[in-house]
């Protein structure tokens, strides 16, 4: 089975992440994630992020940073990129339940889909080092 690329954003405001409640209809429905979706055939991980910000919170991309992490979805073929996006906008949850800004520290406290939850992990630990 082919991986299919998926790119999550990650958007930082003041110290808080922010993250999207997933549909209830979608697999890990319920779930809060970093938001982002699947990246088209021969689409760029920018156009895709910015393509899917656009889409799913009305908010426009200025910029994309480095990749943070990569992680496979268990029992899927998804293969998910956490890219930094800087966004312009106010994000209105489109196509999610609800949308949330939260503190790294908190951001265990929500129930995460697997391989969002894998890199608030890393991101944590990223931060301890950085903090060492």
């Amino acid at each position: 089975m082919d991986a299919v690329r998926v790119v999550a954003a990650v958007i930082k405001h003041h110290d808080n992440y922010l993250i999207c409640k997933r549909p209830l209809k979608k697999r890990h429905g319920g779930f809060w994630e970093f938001p982002g979706g699947k990246i088209n055939e021969g689409e760029s991980l920018e156009s895709a992020t910015k393509r899917e910000l656009s889409e799913e919170l009305n908010l426009h991309l200025t910029s994309i940073g480095e990749t943070l992490y990569v992680g496979s979805d268990p029992g899927s073929p998804f293969r998910i990129e956490f890219v930094e996006a800087h966004v312009e906008g106010e994000p209105r949850p489109i196509e999610h339940e609800d949308l949330c800004w939260v503190s790294l520290s908190r951001l265990s406290d929500f129930e995460l889909a697997p391989v969002d939850h894998l890199f608030v992990r890393h991101l944590s630990n990223m931060e301890i080092i950085s903090d060492g």
